[in-house]
């Protein structure tokens, strides 16, 4: 998935270098953040909290444009996604695993 991210990351860069200039890093951030909205309300028409004329295509596209972006912008910052979520998973777990093990305190 990461290397396809990275053709079409390419291939944005290649039309952005035509048209106007290549987006810098943190410009990639901001618009990652304007999908994260977009998906955010795609979620809230999921649960019926508002309408989505878009349906279930909409939602599958832009979980795939967030994902996109997160391949992308591990590239550019050189994280080892695949290493990084084993270890984070890994945290988690042993976290989440401690906790469940130790005793409920009463409220």
């Amino acid at each position: 998935m990461q290397q396809r991210a990275i053709e079409i990351h390419d291939l944005y860069d290649e039309l952005n270098r035509r048209d106007r200039r290549i987006w810098r890093r943190d410009e990639f951030m901001l618009g990652f953040v304007g999908d994260v909205g977009d998906l955010a309300k795609l979620v809230m028409a999921e649960e019926g909290a508002r309408e989505n004329p878009g349906g279930r295509a909409a939602l599958e596209h832009e979980l795939a444009d967030c994902l996109w972006s997160v391949l992308v912008l591990a590239r550019l910052y050189g994280v080892d996604l695949g290493d990084a979520f084993r270890r984070t998973m890994t945290e988690l777990e042993t976290s989440i695993s401690a906790q469940l093990a130790s005793p409920r305190e009463p409220t």
